[in-house]
C-alpha cells in the first residue's frame, strides 16, 4: 500500500482524505456525548457501540499511519495540520454546550410533563441554543460534519 500511496495520485488523495478525516475525530468528546446524553437503560450497549468504533478509528488511523509513514496524522502537511488543530480547539467546547444543552432540553420536557418547571431559560432559547452550537459544529467540520 505504501508503494501505491507515493506512485498513485489517486491512491495518495484518497489516504490524504481519509487522513484528514481521521485527525478530525475527537474520541473524548464523543464519549463524553454517550455518558451524558444516553439512557441509563441503553448505557452499557452505546458503550459497546462506541468501544466498536473506537477500535475501528485506532485500526483505521494505524494503517493509515503504516501507509504514509508519519508519526501523526498529518504530518506531511503541516499547515493543515495546524488548521485542524485550531479548528478543534473551538469546536470541542461547543460540543459541550451543545450536551448541556440538550440534557436541560430533556429536563425541560420532562418538567413540563410533570407541570412543575424549573429552567430559568425557556423551551424555545434552548432549542435554538442547540441548534447554533450545530450550526456551529457542523461550520467548524466543513466537509465533515
Amino acid at each position: 500500500m505504501r508503494y501505491f500511496y507515493y506512485k498513485w495520485p489517486f491512491f495518495k488523495m484518497a489516504i490524504s482524505k481519509c487522513e484528514m478525516t481521521l485527525s478530525k475525530v475527537d474520541l473524548q468528546i464523543a464519549h463524553h456525548y454517550v455518558q451524558e446524553l444516553s439512557h441509563p437503560e441503553d448505557r452499557e450497549r452505546l458503550e459497546g457501540v462506541f468501544e466498536q468504533i473506537a477500535n475501528e478509528y485506532y485500526l483505521t488511523r494505524d494503517l493509515v499511519l503504516k501507509i504514509t509513514g508519519h508519526p501523526r496524522l498529518l504530518d506531511g502537511d503541516p499547515d493543515l495540520q495546524r488548521s485542524v488543530q485550531l479548528r478543534n480547539n473551538t469546536i470541542v467546547p461547543l460540543g459541550f454546550l451543545q450536551v448541556s444543552l440538550l440534557k436541560r432540553l430533556r429536563q425541560h420536557k420532562s418538567s413540563a410533563a410533570s407541570g412543575v418547571i424549573r429552567s430559568r431559560y425557556s423551551r424555545g432559547e434552548l432549542l435554538r441554543g442547540a441548534l447554533l452550537t450545530i450550526n456551529g459544529i457542523a461550520a467548524g467540520m466543513r466537509n465533515t460534519g
